[in-house]
Formats: C-alpha cells, sequence, structure tokens
C-alpha cells in the first residue's frame, strides 16, 4: 500500500504540490481563526471548512473554481443553521440529513461543481454533529467557515495558484435519458436508503456518534458509479480505519492533546490526505481517521472505547452501503467500465497528437496537460475495474483478463509519458515518419472505441529514434488490447 502511494506517477508533481498547498491553506485558515479570537470549536470547523474547500472544487478552469468557491457558504451557511435548530429535534434532525444525502449525490448530475456543492453541504451537517452545534454558536461558527474559505481562496488564487492548465478529477457523467435511467438518480435513491439503515442501526449502536455511520454510507457512494465500485470502496474504507485506529492508540491517545505535537501531526495527516487520495483510497482513509483521532484529542473527548465505538460505527456504515448497492436498483459494472476505458484510449491519442504537433514546431501544443488527465482517468479505470482484480473475486478467467487490460493501458500510459518528455526537448527533432505513426495510433484507438476495423502493429524492427520507439510500443499496445476488449458480450470484462 505504501509503494503504491509513493511510486505511483505524478506527473507535473501535481499530487505534491495538491498536497503541499492543502497543508498551508488549512493551516493558515486555522491561524486566522485563531487570531481572530474563536474558541477551539470554531478553529476545528473553519480548519473543516477550509479542507473541503480545497479539497473538493475541481472545476476545469481556476475561473470555475472560484466561482464555486464563491458559492460554498450560500449552501453550507443555511444547512448549519438548520443543524444547529434541528439540534434538539431528533425526528426532524433525521430526516433533514438524508434529505440532504440523497440531494448531495443527486447534485452530481450537474457536474464538478454539482459535486462539490454537495459534498459540502452535507459534510456542515455532518460537521454540526461533530461539534454539536447550538443556535447560540452560530456567529462563532459562520465567521470560522466564512475566514476559512477567504483565507483558502487567497492561498488557491493569490500564493499559490498552478491549476491554469490541469484538468479536474473526473466525475462520472451521467448517461442520457432521465429519471431511474441516470445514474445519479439511482445513486441517491441508493445512498439515502443505505444511509436510513446507517442511521437506524448507528443509534442504536450509540446515541451520540450515531453520525459516524452516516458518513460513512456517504463517503463509500463518492465518485464511485457501479456496485462493484461501491463494495470495493466500503471494504477498503473499513480497512483504511481499522489501520487508522490502531495507529491512533499509538500516537493519538498517548498524546493527550498536547498542542504542537498534534499540529505537527495534523499537517501530516493532511498532507496524506490529499497525496493520497487519487491512488489509495485506503491510505486516505488511514489518515482521516488518524486526523479525527487528533481532533478529539484537542477537544478533550478521546478514549480507547471512543475508536472501537469509531470502528463499528464505520462497519455499519459500510454494510449500509453495501446492501443498498446490491439491493436497490443496482448498478452493474460492464458498461461503467468500457466507457472509462474509452475515454482514456481517447486521451491516449490526444496526448499523442499534441506530442506530434509539438515536435512537429507547434507553440500551443500542451501534451503535459493532456497526461495529467489521462492519469486522472487511468485512476478512475483501476477503481472500476477493482472488483474484479480484488483478491477475494473467485472468477479467475475475468481476473486475469481485467488485469491483461490493466497492464497494458498502464504499457500505454509509459509510453505515451515517454513520447510527452521527448517532445518536451527543445533540442528534439521532427521526424517525417512521425505523422504515419500517429495516423496509426489514432487508426488503433478509433477501431478499440468505435467498432471499427481492427489494426494491427505493423512496425517490426527495433526504432532507434526515441519519439518513433515510444509510438510503436504504443501501437503494440493498442493491437494487444484489442483481444481482451473485444471479448463477446456473454463474458463481459467486469461483470459484477
Amino acid at each position: 500500500m505504501l509503494k503504491r502511494v509513493f511510486v505511483a506517477p505524478d506527473p507535473g508533481r501535481t499530487r505534491l504540490r495538491f498536497a503541499g498547498r492543502a497543508v498551508l491553506g488549512i493551516g493558515l485558515a486555522a491561524v486566522v481563526c485563531g487570531l481572530a479570537g474563536l474558541a477551539l470549536v470554531g478553529t476545528v470547523i473553519g480548519g473543516l471548512a477550509a479542507l473541503l474547500a480545497l479539497f473538493t472544487v475541481t472545476d476545469t478552469t481556476v475561473r470555475g473554481q472560484a466561482v464555486t468557491t464563491a458559492l460554498l457558504p450560500a449552501v453550507g451557511l443555511p444547512v448549519l443553521a438548520a443543524a444547529a435548530v434541528l439540534h434538539d429535534v431528533p425526528v426532524v434532525r433525521d430526516l433533514t440529513f438524508l434529505a440532504l444525502t440523497g440531494a448531495g449525490v443527486y447534485a452530481r448530475r450537474w457536474g464538478p461543481r454539482g459535486h462539490s456543492l454537495g459534498v459540502f453541504a452535507f459534510m456542515t451537517f455532518f460537521m454540526a454533529q461533530f461539534l454539536r452545534a447550538t443556535p447560540d454558536r452560530l456567529p462563532e461558527l459562520y465567521a470560522a467557515v466564512v475566514l476559512s474559505l477567504l483565507t483558502t481562496s487567497a492561498v488557491r488564487f493569490g500564493l499559490w495558484c498552478y491549476e491554469a492548465q490541469l484538468p479536474p478529477a473526473p466525475v462520472p457523467a451521467p448517461p442520457a435519458g432521465g429519471g431511474l435511467a441516470r445514474i445519479t438518480t439511482r445513486q441517491a435513491v441508493q445512498v439515502t436508503a443505505g444511509a436510513g439503515f446507517a442511521l437506524v442501526v448507528g443509534q442504536l449502536v450509540s446515541g451520540q456518534r450515531w453520525y459516524w455511520a452516516v458518513g460513512a454510507t456517504w463517503w463509500v457512494f463518492v465518485n464511485t458509479t457501479s456496485r462493484g465500485e461501491t463494495l470495493v470502496r466500503g471494504f477498503r474504507r473499513v480497512l483504511g480505519t481499522v489501520i487508522g485506529i490502531g495507529l491512533g492508540v499509538l500516537i493519538a491517545v498517548p498524546l493527550h492533546a498536547a498542542a504542537l505535537p498534534s499540529a505537527a501531526l495534523l499537517a501530516a495527516c493532511v498532507f496524506g490526505i490529499f497525496y493520497s487520495a487519487a491512488v489509495s483510497y485506503t491510505w486516505m482513509m488511514l489518515c482521516v481517521t488518524l486526523l479525527a483521532e487528533l481532533l478529539y484529542g484537542l477537544l478533550g473527548v478521546l478514549s480507547p472505547g471512543l475508536l472501537a465505538l469509531r470502528l463499528a460505527e464505520t462497519g455499519v456504515g459500510a454494510l449500509g452501503a453495501a446492501l443498498a448497492v446490491l439491493f436497490v436498483l443496482p448498478v452493474t459494472t460492464h458498461a461503467v467500465t468500457h466507457d472509462w476505458i474509452r475515454r482514456a484510449l481517447r486521451c491516449v491519442h490526444a496526448c499523442t497528437a499534441e506530442a506530434a504537433a509539438r515536435l512537429a514546431g507547434s507553440a500551443d501544443a500542451d501534451p503535459a496537460r493532456r497526461i495529467a488527465e489521462l492519469e486522472l482517468l487511468l485512476g478512475r479505470v483501476r477503481m472500476s475495474v477493482a472488483p474484479l482484480v480484488h483478491p477475494l473475486n473467485p472468477m479467475l478467467g475475468r481476473k486475469r483478463r481485467a488485469r491483461q487490460v490493466l497492464a497494458l493501458l498502464d504499457d500505454c500510459a509509459r509510453e505515451t509519458r515517454g513520447l510527452v518528455a521527448v517532445a518536451a526537448d527543445p533540442e528534439a527533432s521532427h521526424d517525417a515518419r512521425l505523422a504515419t505513426a500517429c495516423w496509426r495510433v489514432e487508426a488503433a484507438v478509433e477501431a478499440l472505441t468505435g467498432g471499427g476495423d481492427h489494426v494491427t502493429s505493423t512496425s517490426q524492427a527495433p526504432e532507434t529514434e526515441p519519439a518513433l520507439a515510444h509510438l510503436h510500443g504504443l501501437e503494440r499496445a493498442l493491437a494487444q488490447l484489442a483481444t481482451p476488449l473485444r471479448t463477446p458480450p456473454g463474458s463481459p470484462l467486469v461483470g459484477a
């Protein structure tokens, strides 16, 4: 697990910058809240609001990110007020929470902005339960949220703005049509049902920390689409929580809420959450769990019993999510997986075309931006195929074929990265054979994604020209992908 986090490709050091800026932005937000005279509870909710703003806002452009960030208080502050007012009205509070749960997932139909606003609304209600917000605390909590968002905006759009040409994390696009044919609608129903189960059982487990179970169900559904993805994500959430609780017993409990060591570890947890999010959900959940334990330590309520309760509530939430995706409007993985593979292959072609244009002397071509997009798409392919390659999956034939597809896609990515690196060399010269090789790559991608006639690789002898060598390697990988991707429908790549 550690190797996957620290050895995974990081084109343009995007994940490193993402994590570094998060530590700076969230740290400054906490400092500003403290300097403004807010109590510890206000500083905590300010830091969490800053974390959400930096983590969930993924619009394509900086302008779009700024607009979404500006809209966060418009959804967060009313939700915070509702949670505080309903604190002592449990039935209405619970029904409101369930409604927000479904609405937050349904909002994904409007793309990255809807996704961000839905997550922020849900988590604001969750944080109010976490901090036991009451109406008398609202002015302080409002001030904390606003100050934190202003501080993180100053960091993100001023002090450390690197995203002008970077793609957002892919959010599953809903299919055409309406009603229950739309994945976001089906998932909204699923998450509401799963959260309802988690809420009822979670309250039986603990009348005070029941919201942990609802939160676990919610986060299992975030950035997943199919039944298989959700089940694997639930397993990884529980695994990350177990490991995080073990570390908490060894690290967080003995600290006894010491301020400086806790602050240093909180910064490390924030870095870990942001750095690992794109490559390991288990590792991210480990960091989230340890961060929560440190916050509870600062609030003076951390104990081994509380850690055991968190594990139990997480298990309840994961079980609620599993039952929902299995029995409530299930979404199979076959079509979803092939859609992500098609998008990744088309991105391979776009990378190739941009690299060829750069080698031909075009100053406007930017293959590095496409490479970053390709890494994100390949991450979504791996997530979608994860149910089939999971060690507990008994379908050995499909597991072998899925691993073959992943290996060949990794070969494509490696050759594409090499081609882009050659294109970035200002001394690299254009070879007339590049155009022909790029055409063959385009034809191979069209054959794989559009159902056209299969194009075999024509490269035989080793190529000494670096750009051509990478293009020929890419041709071979695409040619080999045809067999597993064109398997008859009776035995799909992923049939969960």
